[in-house]
């Protein structure tokens, strides 16, 4: 028996008061922004000049692949760093 739950991308806040660092995870859709998260799949600071973005994307992908929902931003920052055309081209092979 496989247990069905719904699971998002999204961005868990780390860092000092005023200074956000962001985590990218796969995360339980009812957990709270900070709480239990499932895998880190990358990480992203606003802060730096230009924003830091390092994403693993074959993780990305096989999420996206396992029907994963990203927020907002995180589909953002996954268009940026390729993941999402290379899900699209793992999707057209298939």
């Amino acid at each position: 028996m496989t247990i069905k739950m719904a699971v998002k991308l999204r961005l868990t806040r780390v860092g000092k008061t005023k200074q956000p660092q962001y985590r990218i995870v796969a995360a339980d859709a009812r957990s709270p922004r900070d709480g239990r998260f499932i895998e880190i799949l990358g990480q992203y600071n606003p802060r730096e000049e230009p924003s830091l973005i390092n994403v693993d994307n074959d993780k990305i992908v096989k999420w996206l692949a396992e029907g994963a929902q990203p927020t907002e931003r995180v589909a953002k920052i996954i268009k940026i760093s390729g993941a999402m055309e290379q899900f699209e081209a793992s999707k057209a092979s298939k």
